[in-house]
């Protein structure tokens, strides 16, 4: 009876979102670049993407890089993208092959590709150097099923596979070790809005029917979310019947080919998979594609984003994964609008936060996993320069009790 006058009286109870001053503060945005993206696992490539010895990835994230590269024995390695003459990047590209050595473009500095120094240039002007002591820095690596993550600095999320273990059974099928690169390359597209924004129209479905007309009429009502669990979140699409409205959902359907390994379920379904804090995988029966955004200051954020191919793909079915790829691109546009309205919100003089649907569970999962890790997202915004401080002090409490 009392939870019932509860909900009648505030219909926000268990219902909120994070306050406006978490998209605009400074100092926590800082905190989530630490907390969040150096201390996080994150996805570079897949080790199809350096298929030979020499032939290297490099990205950028949130004041970090990061450098995969294959050695001469086969191995995949993750440096810092990091010269320890003088700090410069050792590749200046984001993919490219280096035939024997990676020659630093400032200096000359030389490393053997499995991240020993060769040797400094003009080296009768430095000191002796120990190869391994003044080798690249090595970066923490984690691969799974092919996949290549990094984290730059210890913290609190388990191994890749632990956290994903969850899905292991359904995933085991799609064969995701053998996927190649599409020949695109992995995209980067600049957002202008706080990252969060880009989460929070992400982590939830209820907006599909009015806001994505090509994944409704793939679809229809056949999607479920469901909520963050153990730092990973599923999300599934089943087609729904008939042929389809819109050329693309009906071209995608009648081309689309059986895929050796699916059952009947998983050949006619999209199926989604969340990395918290910022991955998304989408497996189809087609292709897989990742996303996965990055901030580099409040409006403005960095989203990144790949699709990788079946290696038995034929003509038939690369024309379905075109189809598929030209509704996700559509979506994407269609979200990047609704991104940056929710990033205008948080600066009306209107806004007082929001009220969630129940098919919004996403949204409430995930803040609730944010607020564990920021509890300072449960009170008023701190003074300058007190959040820090602040977060602290709150941690400790609930660690205390």
């Amino acid at each position: 009876m009392k939870d019932d006058v509860l909900f009648k009286s505030d219909p926000r109870a268990g219902r909120t979102g994070l306050p406006a001053w978490s998209y605009t503060n400074p100092e926590l945005l800082e905190e989530e670049k630490e907390l969040l993206f150096r201390r996080h696992w994150q996805l570079v490539c897949h080790v199809n993407d350096v298929p030979e010895p020499g032939d290297f990835m490099a990205a950028d994230f949130t004041g970090e890089r990061a450098l995969v590269v294959r050695g001469k024995d086969g191995a995949v390695r993750a440096f810092h993208n990091l010269c320890r003459h003088r700090g410069s990047r050792v590749v200046a590209e984001d993919k490219g092959h280096c035939k024997n050595a990676i020659i630093c473009p400032f200096h000359g500095w030389a490393f053997n590709l499995d991240g020993t120094l060769r040797g400094a240039a003009r080296p009768e002007t430095l000191p002796d150097l120990d190869p391994q002591e003044w080798g690249l820095k090595p970066v923490e690596m984690d691969i799974w099923h092919g996949f290549v993550f990094v984290r730059f600095k210890p913290g609190p999320q388990p191994a890749v596979s632990e956290v994903m273990a969850q899905f292991e059974a359904e995933l085991a099928p799609y064969g995701l070790a053998d996927l190649l690169p599409d020949g695109n390359g992995i995209s980067a597209t600049e957002i202008a809005a706080n990252w969060k924004c880009v989460r929070d129209v992400d982590n939830e479905g209820y907006h599909v029917p009015l806001a994505h007309p090509g994944l409704h009429d793939l679809f229809g009502s056949n999607y479920d979310d469901q909520p963050f669990s153990n730092g990973a979140a599923r999300s599934f699409g089943a087609f729904r019947p008939g042929n389809g409205r819109l050329w693309s959902v009906r071209n995608y359907k009648k081309l689309l080919p059986k895929a050796d390994g699916l059952d009947e379920e998983h050949q006619a379904a999209w199926l989604y998979l969340g990395l918290f804090p910022n991955l998304v995988f989408g497996i189809y029966p087609d292709s897989v594609i990742f996303y996965h955004e990055f901030p580099v200051e409040n409006g403005r954020t960095i989203q990144r984003a790949a699709c990788y191919k079946r290696p038995s793909e034929d003509r038939q079915l690369r024309a379905a994964r075109y189809l598929s790829g030209r509704i996700d691109r559509i979506t994407s546009k269609e979200d990047e609008q609704l991104i940056e309205w929710c990033w205008e919100a948080a600066f009306s003089s209107g806004y007082d936060g929001v009220i969630l649907s129940d098919l919004e569970h996403g949204v409430r999962s995930y803040h609730d996993e944010l607020r564990k890790l920021f509890p300072v997202l449960e009170h008023d915004e701190p003074e300058s320069g007190q959040l820090q401080a602040r977060n602290a002090a709150l941690l400790a409490q609930q660690g205390s009790t």
